[in-house]
């Protein structure tokens, strides 16, 4: 099993560690109920090092990543990055990546479980074309902090101040020896930044971060991949296997903000046909009454008929109650629209929310 280099912090910690995409991750250290509300109301810090990072560089890295996204890349700036799909000829999302505008090309980071896939069909799509594509995942760190005191306590730890950066912009520097890249990103729903350093003083760096935050009376704490998730669904951001899949599209998984039809790029006709026609289902939020949290796969149901099914579910500590994000027909789609989820057998009744359930702020 692959691990970050982290691995020690996170066992030493008390992280419990699981098989995460091949990778050897934190899934919690005291609770996710804790781990969210700190992230929610404070700062927390999370190990992302088992995403890929790979960069494109050479003459045709623009061309082949402006035909590769679904979002327009070409006009990026140095220092901005920009979230978007990557499609199959028939619409099937490969991946939602995060593309940054490098001085000498471009950093494409992608899900792990998507990496080894990727870097294939990469490398069959640029045959030919004056493109270097360079794989940087186990030579580099990257972990996230997220959280309403993030930016504050950051601006007293590196050596520029975050608050300033624009979000979806990042900047690079050296420190100690160690060239960073620092982007203010996130999948949580709060503010915060992603760090990408190299591998051998990242667990330097976090210590340090970890001990003078600690100092300053504003401790950023460690969450695992069960907080992230809860985070995420809050705040209506899609997971790759749970609202994004090969099997349906970007404007289906409800992220048509995210494609720009004006431009070439592959799955293009595919996503025009779902534009014209309309998408079969729709993406939404689910609130449940009860406690019973729905998860993947749960159907959704009116009358006794399936409508839909439920991507994602957890109980929502910020809510403290059960909400689901998944797919209705879209007749149904309307907030407050009443429907039943299959919950092993027993219909819950549950209502159609707008995403995101969070936002920050309010």
């Amino acid at each position: 099993m692959l691990q970050t280099p982290l691995i020690e912090y996170h066992r030493s910690a008390g992280g419990r560690l699981v098989d995460f995409a091949g990778w050897e991750m934190p899934v919690v250290y005291t609770s996710i109920i804790e781990e969210h509300n700190y992230t929610r109301r404070h700062a927390t810090f999370f190990d992302v090092s088992h995403m890929g990072r790979v960069e494109f560089s050479g003459p045709g890295a623009a061309a082949l990543l402006e035909r590769l996204n679904t979002r327009r890349i070409g006009d990026m700036a140095v220092g901005q990055c920009r979230y978007s799909h990557m499609c199959r000829e028939d619409g099937g999302i490969l991946d939602d990546v995060i593309v940054s505008r490098l001085e000498d090309g471009y950093l494409v980071v992608c899900n792990a479980s998507n990496r080894e896939k990727l870097l294939a069909w990469w490398q069959q799509q640029s045959a030919g074309q004056d493109v270097v594509i360079t794989d940087r995942t186990f030579e580099t760190g990257m972990v996230a902090i997220q959280g309403p005191e993030a930016l504050e306590t950051l601006d007293q730890l590196l050596p520029f101040r975050v608050s300033e950066l624009k979000r979806y912009h990042f900047k690079t520097g050296e420190v100690l020896g160690a060239t960073y890249y620092a982007a203010r990103s996130g999948y949580t729903g709060e503010d915060g930044i992603e760090i990408i350093l190299p591998a051998p003083v990242a667990l330097t760096a976090v210590s340090l971060m970890l001990e003078r935050s600690a100092e300053l009376g504003r401790p950023v704490r460690a969450a695992g991949l069960g907080a992230r998730d809860t985070l995420r669904m809050e705040a209506g951001m899609p997971l790759y296997g749970h609202e994004l899949s090969e099997e349906w599209d970007s404007i289906t998984a409800g992220q048509a903000w995210c494609v720009d039809l004006s431009k070439d790029f592959v799955g293009r006709a595919a996503l025009q046909r779902v534009k014209e026609h309309g998408p079969a289902r729709v993406m939404v939020g689910l609130e449940l009454d009860g406690r019973r949290a729905a998860r993947q796969g749960a159907a959704v149901q009116l009358d006794g008929r399936t409508v839909g099914v439920v991507t994602s579910g957890s109980h929502s500590p910020t809510f403290d109650r059960p909400l689901a994000m998944g797919f209705v027909e879209p007749r149904l789609a309307q907030p407050g629209t009443a429907v039943q989820v299959d919950l092993r057998g027993t219909p819950v009744a549950a209502r159609v929310a707008k995403l995101p359930f969070y936002k920050r702020g309010k």
